[in-house]
Order: C-alpha cells, then structure tokens, then sequence
C-alpha cells in the first residue's frame, strides 16, 4: 500500500472509531436515561434509536477505510491465459511493474516460452527455407 492509501484508509479507521465510541455513549446515556425515568414514572416512552449524525458518521466511516483499501491495491492480472501472455509477449517485464516501479513478485515470465524452445514445436521445414534463403543471398559467404 502507498502512503496515501495507508493515510485515507488511518483517517477512516479513526471516524469509525469514534462513530462506535459515540454509538456506546449514546447507548450507554440512553440506558441511564431509562432507568430513571423507569424510577421516577412508570412510562417508558425513551427513544433508543441512534440519532443521524452518528449513523451518517459510520456510513461515511466505512467508505473512506474502502476508498483507501482500494487505492492501495496491485492492477489485477488478466484472468485468461491467451491475453495474460499476449501482455507478456508486448510489454514483457515492464506490463508487471507496480506504482512504484518495482516488478510483482507474481511474475514467472512468458509461460508459453518452454513451448517455443521444445524440439518437437520446431518447425524444420521452415528452418531449412529461411537457411536455404540465408545462404541464397550471400550472407553465409561473408566468414570465407
């Protein structure tokens, strides 16, 4: 996580601390409150619900500490294989580097790449054709 996302998703941790503190001393006032209104009347009419701001405080609470567990996340890698190593094959190490230039500790390489170096995908038929062409146009004669 960078120090922004720390920062937001600390500033929220902090609002929703205080939101359930404010949620306990209103609970805690109110239970009072009943007890000795209980004492002195015999109607128990005390609201107990949680007033607005302290509501609207977790709420908001809560979206900032997603906000900041959100910015703080890697990109997510792509989930099929053909554009995971398309990716790969484009931008090579440098697609799987990080906000902060460093390369993810997920990143294993082409994983097609033991493919292309197994003999029996070599194509010798196209390898004979390119070598005749090599030779045809003079450049094996060069070393002579």
């Amino acid at each position: 996580m960078t120090l922004i996302s720390k920062a937001i998703t600390g500033i929220g941790g902090l609002l929703l601390a205080h939101a359930c503190y404010s949620a306990q001393e209103h609970s805690a006032l109110q239970s009072f409150r009943a007890t000795s209104t209980a004492t002195l009347t015999s109607s128990s009419a005390v609201s107990t619900s949680l007033p607005i701001d302290i509501v609207l405080e977790t709420i908001v609470s809560t979206f900032i500490i997603l906000l900041g567990l959100v910015l703080g996340t890697r990109p997510l890698r792509p989930i099929e294989w053909r554009v995971w190593a398309g990716k790969i094959e484009r931008e090579g190490e440098d697609g799987f580097k990080d906000r902060n230039g460093e390369v993810n500790k997920d990143y294993v390489g082409n994983p097609f790449g033991i493919f292309e170096s197994r003999p029996n995908f070599v194509d010798i038929r196209k390898q004979r054709k390119e070598f005749a062409e090599w030779v045809k146009n003079g450049e094996g004669q060069q070393g002579r």
